[in-house]
C-alpha cells in the first residue's frame, strides 16, 4: 500500500473517532472567598456542537459582595435565588457523561467548584479538567491570553462577566481547539 493510501485511511480513521463530550464551565463570585459563587454559566458539548446551555443565579453564603462592578450582580440580584446546595441536582446533572471539564483559567473555576462542594458537604464531580487560558498559550501560541483578547483572535462574541457569555466563549474555544488537532498530538 503506498504512503498517499495510508495517509488517506489514517485521517479517515481518525474523522471517525468519537469527538469528546465537554462541560464549559464559568463561576462569578460575590466576594475573595472561592465559596461565594454568585452565578454560573454552563455549557454541554457533544461532537462539537453545544447541545445546552444554562445559567444561575446563586444567593451566596454572605450578602458581601466585592466584584459586583466585574459583573454587575448585586445582594439583591441573588438574595431569594437557590443557594449552591440547593442547584446542585440541577447542576450535577451536566457532569455525567463528559469526558472532561473546561474553562478559562481552569484553576479558579476549579476552585469555586470544589470550595462550593466542599461548603455544603457535597460530592464534587471526579472530571479532569483542561484549561482554554493555558491553551491559549500553549497550543494557539497567543500573546496575551485573557478570555476577551483569545475570544477577539478567534472572532467569538462575548459579554465578558457574565457567567452564560464566559461559559459559551470557552466552549466555542475549545470546539476551534479540537478542530484544529489538539487531540491529535
Amino acid at each position: 500500500m503506498n504512503l498517499q493510501k495510508i495517509n488517506s485511511l489514517n485521517r479517515m480513521e481518525k474523522s471517525q473517532q468519537r469527538c469528546p463530550s465537554f462541560l464549559a464551565i464559568d463561576f462569578e463570585t460575590a466576594n475573595y472567598y472561592r465559596d461565594s459563587a454568585c452565578a454560573v454559566g454552563l455549557v454541554l458539548v457533544q461532537n462539537n456542537k453545544i447541545i445546552s446551555k444554562e445559567s444561575f443565579l446563586i444567593k451566596p453564603p454572605s450578602n458581601w459582595f466585592v466584584f459586583t462592578d466585574l459583573h454587575g450582580i448585586t445582594w439583591n440580584d441573588v438574595k431569594d435565588k437557590p443557594t449552591f446546595k440547593e442547584l446542585w441536582p440541577t447542576i450535577k446533572k451536566y457532569f455525567r457523561g463528559i469526558d472532561f471539564i473546561t474553562a478559562h483559567n481552569a484553576p479558579f473555576d476549579k476552585s469555586v467548584l470544589m470550595k462550593c462542594c466542599e461548603r455544603y458537604e457535597l460530592q464534587p464531580p471526579n472530571k479532569p479538567f483542561i484549561c482554554t487560558m493555558q491553551i491559549s498559550r500553549s497550543f494557539w501560541g497567543f500573546e496575551y491570553y485573557r478570555l476577551s483578547d483569545v475570544c477577539d483572535y478567534l472572532k467569538i462574541p462575548l459579554n465578558h462577566h457574565e457567567a452564560l457569555s464566559d461559559a459559551v466563549a470557552c466552549a466555542k474555544i475549545m470546539i476551534k481547539t479540537i478542530k484544529r488537532g489538539y487531540f491529535d498530538q
